[in-house]
């Protein structure tokens, strides 16, 4: 179901409205790129600071610029599970194929606080649900052993979305998790090394700025073709270091900025590169010939 590349789009901003035109582009370019979904109104959709009218305009218009031709996966996530059922209700309502559905963060919920939290999303919704565990951010990760719990109780919860940054999790992750439960990376950097162990595919940051690329790459590591894969990888892994210089989305709405493709705004409390970071994207940026 979510095999291959997903980008996890950025929201572009002009006069710190939603640029719709900038946004239907992009999403033109991921669709010209063979990615296989986006996700709008992810974190680097810069979810916690869209209010609410916006969060549900954007899914609107990720899935009328999709056409049908990519699959759209909508953020829906949030840290109070009324708000992340109002969020998928409306998602599915809107025409999104799947949700994306970060843990909780901040609050800090226990593993069965998760449990609970995601069981009642899946019992508000029809749509496949994919767990999104990043405790880089949420400070606490959903365990193997809820995963597998989920999985067996919630029919609608088919996909994890793993950015815990270690390759022993989808291992542990595929010995509980029934087989057609899929693994995705959340980390560009570790797609390889994910889709070696099992994973079938990534939640692209970097799909925003090289979406045939990373595209390319996944498809050839399912396909077994490791030495090319490591190849496209290591072309590839200053720009997806340098992506995170800082906070994304900050670097990866500057490198479409410089491409002519949207303003690099971001919302506060986010703000634009220091000139240190952005000396070092462009040089990767020029690298690759992504720009002059």
């Amino acid at each position: 179901m979510f095999a291959g590349t997903f980008t996890a789009l950025v929201t572009p901003f002009r006069n710190n409205q939603v640029d719709e035109q900038a946004f239907a582009s992009l999403i033109e370019a991921q669709v010209a790129g063979g990615v296989t979904g986006i996700v709008p109104v992810g974190t680097t959709g810069e979810s916690p600071t869209l209010d609410h009218d916006e969060h549900l305009r954007v899914i609107d218009l990720a899935v009328k610029a999709a056409k049908g031709r990519v699959k759209v996966m909508a953020g829906t996530g949030s840290n109070c599970t009324k708000e992340a059922i109002e969020y998928t209700i409306a998602a599915e309502q809107l025409g999104a194929d799947s949700v994306l559905i970060v843990a909780p963060y901040y609050n800090k919920p226990t593993q069965e606080g998760l449990y609970r939290h995601y069981k009642m999303i899946a019992q508000a919704t029809k749509l496949p649900i994919m767990l999104y565990s990043i405790p880089g951010r949420c400070g606490i990760e959903i365990a193997v052993e809820t995963v597998a719990r989920l999985a067996a109780d919630c029919p609608n919860i088919v996909a994890i979305k793993e950015a815990g940054g270690k390759v022993e999790r989808v291992i542990a992750l595929k010995k509980a998790v029934p087989a057609s439960f899929e693994i995705l990376s959340g980390d560009d950097g570790l797609t390889v090394s994910f889709i070696k162990e099992g994973a079938v595919g990534v939640v692209s940051v970097a799909s925003n700025i090289v979406p045939r690329e990373v595209s390319d790459l996944v498809g050839t590591a399912l396909a077994g073709q490791w030495d090319e894969a490591q190849a496209q990888h290591e072309r590839l892994a200053e720009l997806f270091t340098n992506l995170f210089i800082e906070s994304n989305p900050s670097p990866i709405k500057q490198a479409l900025a410089w491409q002519g493709r949207m303003t690099a705004d971001v919302r506060m409390p986010l703000c634009e590169l220091q000139p240190a970071s952005q000396e070092k994207l462009r040089a990767t940026l020029r690298a690759l010939k992504l720009v002059s």
